[in-house]
């Protein structure tokens, strides 16, 4: 049974740091790639951050770039997010995610190409 664990959420200042963890488990092999999402109540799910299979491709969301990370190892056990410069708009529920999508921008930016996700976490950003 694949499970995903995120932690590292909670309220932090604008300007502040939050690093995002999730352990995975239970994955049939290695060739998957792992993402991060978010989400605030009426929208749909937006793409955060991805690592390909391989973690020789990156891809961030255009209103992340230059302030978070993605991390990931090579078994495929555990993906991160360090997030600085967090803003009130950063504000929402975090999921990882890990599936056996194609290792192209179009496919890894989507939420529907990953079979495994987690449950959340919620980060808030308020003064």
């Amino acid at each position: 049974q694949v499970q995903l664990q995120e932690s590292g959420g909670g309220l932090v200042q604008p300007g502040g740091s939050l690093r995002l963890f999730c352990a995975i488990s239970g994955l049939p092999n290695s060739a998957h790639s792992l993402a991060w999402f978010r989400q605030t109540p009426g929208k749909e799910r937006e793409f955060v951050a991805a690592k390909s299979d391989r973690g020789d491709k990156t891809y961030y969301g255009d209103s992340v770039k230059g302030r978070f990370t993605i991390r990931r190892d090579n078994r495929g056990t555990f993906v991160s997010l360090q997030m600085d410069s967090l803003q009130p708009e950063d504000t929402a529920d975090y999921f990882c995610a890990a599936g056996a999508v194609n290792s192209v921008h179009t496919a890894l930016i989507l939420a529907t190409q990953y079979q495994y996700w987690g449950q959340g976490t919620q980060v808030t950003v308020s003064s």
